[in-house]
């Protein structure tokens, strides 16, 4: 089972493989998806503040170690980097953003399965992290901020 905790940290590690591939390809679009990446976590993290979920690890056995207390369960943070990125990844790459989906699903669930996070915490963030790079493309285009040729996140899938 230990494979299962360093699958859900090597997932994360695809997607900046994916963004580093695709950084190299549409430079902008990619540097600006990968910031929606960023502020969807620091999102989760004020929730994480406000909301104090515990985590499953507390009451019952798991497969990996506690985070430590303090580091709350609601939302998961690898689920909304994980669903922001494939929004992202998606929006510029259709291929690449399927092999995103599937990842970033896989990512969640093994959160659960290892017991460190409920099936709401996962889902949620796959949604949180989904919706915020969505809607910093849609922030963007209505502050006209970049160009219609260089568009963020999921403005192609809009337009």
């Amino acid at each position: 089972m230990t494979w299962l905790v360093i699958g859900t940290d090597a997932v994360l590690g695809v997607f900046v493989l994916m963004f580093a591939w695709l950084a190299v390809k549409l430079r902008l679009r990619a540097f600006l998806a990968g910031a929606g990446v960023v502020v969807a976590y620091a999102v989760s993290e004020v929730i994480k503040l406000v909301v104090r979920e515990e985590r499953p690890c507390r009451t019952a056995p798991s497969l990996a170690e506690c985070p430590p207390h303090g580091d709350w369960s609601f939302p998961s943070n690898h689920s909304v980097i994980a669903g922001a990125s494939a929004m992202a990844i998606w929006a510029m790459h259709r291929t690449l953003g399927w092999v995103a989906a599937v990842c970033a699903l896989a990512a969640a669930a093994s959160r659960v399965i290892v017991g460190v996070h409920y099936v709401h915490d996962v889902l949620a963030g796959l949604a949180l992290g989904a919706l915020v790079s969505w809607g910093i493309a849609v922030v963007l285009k209505k502050k006209q901020a970049i160009p219609d040729d260089a568009p963020t996140v999921v403005l192609q899938r809009l337009g």
